[in-house]
């Protein structure tokens, strides 16, 4: 007889699980109430990202005129309308892409909600409580659970979006106009790229950092090359400010700050992080531990405290990335169905920020070698020294490597490029093979290209370091 699934969510990690398990012949019930895909297709990853790329068609219409190959591309205007439909039209796209996928995988895919239902019968079989979008409900018994239901935009009190002109990131695609004056807050990843995207658009920007440097979690050093291209799209950054409330005055909005600034704008866009979902769940019915913020705790084969109930992606207490999501699904199942499987090991997972320049890392981070926990060799090589990016008359960007003391293992990397989150992939496979900075430096790059800047770190690492 077939394992028999229900997997409560449709995001990255819930149908990537139902894809592999239907590869195992197991009965896949998925419930989604945002459409296939969930959240992060619907709302969050592919129309942000979208969204930038096309916000970035700006800076290489900017860039012509830094060739000097024409002094009027530069100040052409985009339409936000045109925009934000084609974000939207993308979403869907990509969302019906993987519906199609998931329907010729033979999973039942239910519109509606799902929970633990109050009455469980065991350690070994687990009810589901499912509410239809047509207010039907159903209780499915079934042997293992995948809980996949994401997260949502945090809500300070004081600063709750209306829509109108306080707004939170998933409500950024239905503006029809540029703002006149856009204040971000948050310093962290996502208020960081719509920051650049909307100062490449040529939108007047504010970005309210709680802290001293935009970034806190990512390198320094990327943090201040971003910093340093923001101010120079004429980017304002109030650091160390911390918000209060924020006032809709009819035709504009005030930041308050807690230490008494008052920053003005015509629409604020609040990034203040991610609550997960798991507040409906009912959870306690079934035992399943919690952190005090309500992600589930999961070790790294995405198991629960309890047997047979597993969870992956932002919901989870582990690292809220797509990618990471998806890997945690089809581990779940492939530990759930008994097939060999390896922990998941974060040193190996490689992210990116997709600002302008992108900002891509792996591994160990320069501050954990600084600190004395890994002794490293460090090599920062700027970009503009690479003949490509001459071509392209790139200015800002670097690349960093990080390899072990003796051993000359790359433990570890920083990119800061166009497409730092393409190149990092070089990286992310000499972390995860336990390659030597020895034998990246003797892989032959591409001549002219960008990926020529890591092989050419790689080179000097050696020669300035006991590796040589």
């Amino acid at each position: 007889m077939s394992k028999k699934i229900v997997i409560m969510g449709g995001g990255p990690g819930g149908y990537e699980a139902a894809l592999l398990a239907s590869k195992h012949g197991a009965d896949i019930t998925l419930v989604e109430d945002q459409g296939a895909g969930g959240s992060a297709i619907r709302k969050d990853v592919v129309p942000s990202k979208s969204f930038i790329a096309g916000a970035n068609i700006k800076n290489d219409l900017r860039r012509a005129d830094d060739m000097g190959l024409n002094h009027a591309l530069g100040d052409a205007k985009l339409s936000l309308l045109a925009l934000n439909e084609r974000v939207k039209s993308l979403a869907a796209e990509q969302s019906a892409d993987i519906r199609a996928q998931l329907e010729r995988s033979g999973a039942r895919l239910i519109n509606g909600k799902a929970r633990f239902a109050d009455e469980q019968t065991g350690h070994t079989t687990h009810n589901i409580e499912v509410v239809t979008a047509d207010g039907e409900t159903e209780t499915i018994s079934c042997d293992m659970v995948l809980v996949s239901v994401g997260a949502s935009p945090r809500v300070l009190k004081g600063a709750e979006p209306d829509g109108e002109r306080i707004l939170n990131w998933r409500q950024m695609y239905d503006l029809q106009d540029l703002p006149s004056h856009l204040i971000v807050v948050g310093s962290g990843v996502t208020g960081a790229e719509f920051v650049s995207a909307f100062a490449e658009l040529g939108v007047k920007v504010t970005m309210v950092a709680s802290r001293d440097r935009i970034l806190p979690h990512d390198d320094a050093d990327a943090a201040d090359v971003l910093e340093a291209v923001l101010a120079d799209r004429g980017v304002q950054l109030e650091k160390d400010a911390r918000v209060e409330r924020v006032e809709n005055t009819g035709d504009g909005v005030v930041v308050h700050t807690t230490d008494g600034r008052a920053i003005a704008g015509s629409h604020v866009m609040m990034s203040i992080g991610s609550i997960p979902n798991t507040a409906d769940l009912n959870l306690e019915a079934a035992g399943v531990e919690t952190t005090p913020s309500g992600h589930i705790h999961v070790d790294r084969v995405s198991r629960t405290n309890v047997a047979g109930i597993y969870a992956a992606g932002d919901c989870t207490d582990l690292m809220p990335l797509a990618s990471v999501a998806a890997q945690q699904g089809r581990t779940a199942i492939d530990h759930a169905l008994g097939d060999g499987v390896s922990p998941i090991r974060l040193k190996t997972v490689g992210n990116a920020v997709f600002t302008r320049p992108e900002i891509a890392a792996v591994g160990v981070t320069e501050q954990q070698i600084r600190d004395g926990e890994i002794e490293a060799d460090i090599y920062k090589l700027p970009l503009a020294t690479n003949a490509r990016a001459k071509m392209r008359a790139l200015q800002h960007g670097f690349v960093k490597i990080f390899a072990r003391k003796g051993s000359g293992q790359v433990i570890g990397g920083v990119i800061v490029a166009p497409t730092a989150s393409e190149l990092i992939l070089s990286l992310t496979i000499g972390v995860t093979n336990n390659l030597t900075v020895r034998q990246l430096a003797n892989s032959m790059a591409v001549y002219p290209s960008l990926s020529g800047s890591i092989t050419e770190a790689a080179r000097r690492l050696i020669t300035h370091s006991d590796l040589d």
